[in-house]
């Protein structure tokens, strides 16, 4: 479960108590992390809320689960990385559609195209985990994440 690590070891993962008012401000939210560490600035920020509002809630990978992502090529983008955000409550990005809508969010970074697919690759594989979506949402606290992790890499050793 190097994934479960990677956020651990990174400091890329982020509890939320407080809900956020709508899904904008839940993408804001979830890449507040990757800014502070120089990954992304704000201009990639809005290029994911952008889409969104062109696309649809294509970000919402399987119901529960959220992946914010723009073009790796796209602007703002700084490094390579993922985040790790977990809301209290879903956030819907549909009205009265409980397939679009999640609590945990990864939300993407990389400066080239191979990097982005490798990145959406690993997190599929994560996420494909028997139980793991499951698990993850069900976290309040980073002692209840480290839990999940020691789990999980017992599970896959």
């Amino acid at each position: 479960m190097s994934m479960l690590n990677y956020f651990y070891d990174n400091d890329l993962i982020r509890i939320y108590k407080n809900q956020p008012k709508d899904w904008r401000d839940s993408l804001k939210i979830s890449s507040e992390n990757l800014v502070s560490k120089d990954i992304i600035t704000e201009e990639y920020v809005n290029e994911i809320i952008n889409n969104v509002e062109t696309n649809g809630a294509y970000i919402v990978i399987v119901p529960g689960v959220v992946m914010p992502h723009a073009l790796a090529t796209g602007p703002g983008v700084l490094d390579t990385g993922i985040s790790f955000s977990k809301f209290e409550e879903p956030v819907s990005f549909e009205k009265d559609n409980p397939e679009k809508q999640g609590k945990l969010f990864f939300t993407l970074a990389a400066k080239d195209e191979e990097q982005h697919l490798k990145n959406i690759q690993d997190l599929m594989e994560l996420l494909l985990t028997e139980g793991m979506i499951e698990a993850l949402s069900g976290i309040e606290t980073m002692e209840d994440y480290e839990h999940v992790m020691r789990d999980f890499e017992t599970a896959g050793s």
